[in-house]
């Protein structure tokens, strides 16, 4: 039976629903090995503009399968490690994607469940969702990045109150903090994730990439920043794209972008 659930749709927006809701989603064997398949997929798929990821049911993700955890004691350091970088490393190649990807945290994302989420270029979840990263309440050390993404996202004090306490935050506060892009009421999440995500495959999709490449360089100074400016808006000003877009605003229409 199949935990992961692709839809390709017209528009060049693709959902990724991860399926076991009465695992409450969690990160099993089968739904890994799908995931790594899907996300190779989608690497390979030149229509793609947009990937959005969500949770069957009433969690989006709660983590590692703890049963599978559990089993872990009989294997040594070395063996771990390299089982633990492979866990890791599969789902979090979401982050090589050119195109952008769009969280719908629509309810609980827990420990690498809430990794994955922040792993995606914009994260917007259910005001009521319950965000946390209980490792440590479980004798285990963060995984998943979350000692990276966590303070990228949010910054350091916010990521040491929910790594050393395991403080749940909801997606409302999330918002506020920064851990989030945005927080909606459960029942219009999608929606709105959809929205976002469709405006989004509509822009066009060189400049898009390009553009995404150098938000995730974080740049640490201004003349880095310029230096790739300088490089990638010449490559969009020779394309087509570009043409089209200008044209589409002097005869206010909708652009007609085809990645050219």
């Amino acid at each position: 039976m199949n935990e992961l659930l692709v839809d390709h749709q017209a528009d060049g927006v693709v959902v990724l629903t991860l399926d076991n809701p009465d695992r409450r989603n969690s990160m099993s064997d089968t739904m890994t090995a799908e995931w790594r398949q899907a996300i190779a997929d989608l690497k390979a798929d030149q229509d793609v503009r947009c990937v959005v990821v969500t949770g069957a049911g009433s969690a989006f993700c709660s983590g590692g399968d703890l049963s599978w955890l559990a089993e872990r004691g009989v294997e040594s350091v070395p063996a771990l490690r390299d089982r633990m970088l492979a866990f890791y490393r599969t789902w979090l190649a979401i982050t090589d994607l050119e195109v952008p990807t769009i969280a719908a945290v629509n309810g609980p994302a827990v420990g690498a469940g809430l990794c994955l989420a922040l792993a995606c270029d914009l994260v917007y979840a259910a005001d009521d969702a319950k965000l946390l990263v209980p490792f440590t309440s479980l004798g285990l050390h963060p995984g998943m990045a979350a000692t990276y993404l966590l303070p990228i996202r949010a910054g350091v004090n916010v990521a040491r109150e929910m790594i050393l306490t395991g403080r749940t935050i909801l997606g409302e506060e999330a918002a506020r903090q920064g851990l989030v892009t945005r927080s909606f009421p459960r029942q219009v999440l999608l929606d709105e994730a959809m929205e976002i995500a469709r405006g989004v495959a509509g822009n066009a999709p060189v400049a898009t990439r390009l553009a995404k490449v150098a938000l995730n360089q974080h740049h640490t100074d201004l003349e880095a920043a310029l230096r790739w400016e300088a490089l990638a808006q010449p490559v969009t000003m020779a394309s087509a794209d570009m043409r089209e877009g200008l044209a589409a605003h002097r005869e206010r229409r909708v652009p007609r972008f085809t990645g050219s």
